[in-house]
């Protein structure tokens, strides 16, 4: 990822895609597609992550299934409205998306998923412990960006920086790094019928908090 000081919201990833490109909306006679981008972790697991990308950006690129890309962009949010409820969509926003050469794969498949986000927060953290003791701290964090626009994106801190994001406050400024990662969880209705949905959230690996005091620019590194 290149030059992180100048953006606020940065994303680059590298994976297969999955499944057909499909039409998502059109917007001042631009037409934008969804695709599904599997990215591996450095287990053997996968994140399928879903992509936005501008008819333009595909002019002279063919995306088909099983093709390797590599995608430079946003983590976007948006509201939908569902049910009597609005829901939080979180997609990635292309900027850029070409196809690496044979011989590079290899080596951008070290780094096939980076995030940076400088953002302020927007909720109260929540903090928690899972069944076998690991502490997690859900962060809700705003980004701006251009035309007055926010985008809200659920982090998750482990460890270490889920202790000290658990004291912050709505407003606070943080810088983090880390990787998007898709999660299944099963949603249970008042009728008994469950439903297995997919989530999507930066897991964090490395924090600052900025604290501006008296015109003063303190930043505290934290890593998990």
């Amino acid at each position: 990822m290149t030059d992180k000081t100048k953006e606020t919201n940065t994303v680059r990833l590298v994976g297969k895609i999955r499944g057909e490109k499909t039409f998502s909306h059109e917007m001042y006679g631009e037409g934008f597609y969804t695709i599904k981008l599997e990215v591996p972790r450095l287990s053997d697991s996968t994140d399928m992550l879903p992509i936005t990308v501008s008819e333009r950006l595909m002019v002279n690129i063919d995306l088909y299934p099983g093709q390797y890309v590599i995608i430079e962009g946003q983590l976007r949010s948006y509201n939908r409205y569902v049910g009597n409820s609005n829901r939080l969509i979180l997609t990635i926003f292309a900027k850029d998306i070409y196809v690496p050469e044979e011989e590079e794969l290899s080596e951008v498949l070290k780094k096939p998923n980076e995030i940076f986000l400088d953002g302020y927060i927007c909720k109260k953290p929540i903090y928690r412990t899972t069944p076998f003791g690991r502490e997690i701290t859900d962060v809700l964090v705003a980004v701006n960006r251009a035309y007055n626009k926010s985008d809200y994106i659920p982090c998750i801190a482990w460890g270490r920086n889920a202790r000290f994001c658990e004291n912050m406050i709505v407003g606070d400024h943080i810088k983090l790094w880390g990787r998007i990662q898709s999660r299944e969880y099963q949603k249970k209705y008042p009728s008994g019928e469950i439903e297995t949905k997919v989530a999507f959230e930066v897991s964090v690996s490395k924090l600052e908090y900025i604290e501006n005091d008296n015109n003063r620019l303190e930043t505290y590194e934290l890593e998990g």
